[in-house]
């Protein structure tokens, strides 16, 4: 980065360069949903995201930090959602699902979501190519940077600290508590970043007060190298030295498709423990559809536990496959598979699952339903916030809502029950 050698000399470097730069001048970030808090809190979780090829798991993510905190937890913390893709129409469906979706957390002030207009980002052409790189991978992770500092910046005053993650993560459960119990016994040590999990920009804290000289740091050197990269170099600047990491890790990468490298991979965090949750409960139901079904495809198919699947000929927008339990029931897990195969055959491109609860009059569906998810790559695995209804669930529905005419293949729809 041609900076003078002389590690103590660094930040003075820096400093100096950050009062001749003037990329935040100009920025513009918006709020598109929520309110900020009124008091400052312990903690920002800040998140970053843009469409993906394979699908967004941003919902999956803000359903795991909400589901794995207690009510006196989330009275601690703010998230801090960042829309960074520029396409208008990806822009309203997120802001609508997560408006539908997370309604008691906007309200409380506990969800903030922004948006930054692309005006305010710096150029992404005749970009400096790294390592014989082509211009699609520098492009990307420098628009990642900038992505990232303009959530920093808005994040800066309102906590005492700041958590990255990002938007393809699951969270362990107690996470605030065992945070705050780390930040509390290094409150005397010095440290630039403590480090909740190995991989990536996952799981990094951050004093609040630093975010500003960061903020500055990725936007001088956004075409440089990714994020994660430049952390380490910004750890140099500040003089802490090795990498401060605590085990087990609170946060786990759920998403195998790399963006920035167009491929699947398999990035695992293999310091993080999950709690078991044992197998499907499956209870007693009849299960109802109005999709096109062949003479050999049998539904009780679709909600056995064995390894028989349902296939229906096609499935129209509007058509269902609904679940009615005989006995209304806590449930608090609902995962749903379609396809015959991991290369997208037969999936159920778009649709999502609903839950019911009251059934008055009513043999085979019920009067009300609320938005559990959305299908990403053809299935839906999701824990159901404890306070999303206060009632039992007497209906799950699968919805269509894109024509499908190929044909879909639903191998399982099951239930975790208390």
């Amino acid at each position: 980065m041609q900076i003078n050698p002389g590690r103590t000399k660094h930040l003075e470097t820096f400093e100096l360069m950050q009062k001749n730069s003037e990329p935040l001048k100009k920025v513009n970030s918006r709020i598109v949903i929520g309110f900020p808090p009124v008091e400052k809190k312990l903690l920002t979780i800040g998140i970053a995201s843009v469409q993906h090829p394979q699908g967004s798991y941003l919902l999956t993510t803000l359903q795991s930090l909400f589901f794995a905190s207690s009510s006196s937890e989330r009275k601690h913390f703010i998230v801090l959602v960042h829309l960074a893709d520029p396409d208008p129409k990806w822009l309203s469906q997120m802001i609508s699902n997560i408006s539908t979706l997370f309604k008691p957390y906007i309200q409380a002030r506990q969800l903030v979501v922004i948006n930054t207009p692309l005006k305010s980002y710096l150029s992404l052409k005749d970009l400096k190519k790294n390592f014989n790189d082509i211009p699609a991978y520098v492009a990307f992770p420098s628009k990642q940077n900038m992505d990232y500092a303009f959530l920093m910046n808005f994040a800066t005053n309102h906590s005492d600290y700041f958590l990255m993650i990002e938007d393809d993560v699951k969270c362990a459960p107690g996470f605030v508590t065992q945070i705050a119990t780390t930040v509390s016994a290094w409150e005397n040590k010095h440290w630039v970043t403590l480090e909740f999990s190995q991989l990536g920009f996952i799981g990094k804290l951050f004093h609040a007060r630093d975010l500003p000289r960061f903020v500055h740091f990725l936007l001088l050197f956004h075409q440089e190298m990714p994020g994660d990269c430049l952390l380490s170099h910004f750890h140099d600047l500040l003089m802490q030295e090795p990498r401060i990491h605590f085990f087990p890790s609170l946060f786990q990468h759920i998403d195998n498709y790399s963006s920035f490298e167009g491929k699947f991979n398999s990035l695992e965090d293999k310091e993080f423990k999950e709690n078991d949750i044992g197998s499907p409960s499956n209870p007693a139901a009849s299960i109802y559809t109005n999709l096109n079904v062949p003479h050999d495809s049998v539904l009780i198919n679709a909600y056995s536990l064995d390894r028989n699947f349902f296939y229906a000929k096609s499935a129209e927008a509007g058509s269902h496959l609904t679940v009615v339990l005989d006995i209304p029931a806590e449930v608090f897990r609902v995962q749903v598979l379609t396809g015959s195969d991991l290369k997208g055959k037969n999936w159920l491109k778009e649709g999502h699952v609903e839950l019911g609860f009251d059934c008055t009059n009513r043999i085979n569906d019920c009067d009300d339903y609320i938005l559990l998810g959305l299908l990403v790559n053809g299935s839906l695995n999701k824990q159901v916030l404890s306070n999303e209804s206060g009632k039992k669930v007497k209906c799950v529905r699968l919805l269509v809502t894109a024509t499908s005419p190929s044909g879909i293949v639903v191998r399982h729809i099951n239930l975790w029950t208390k």
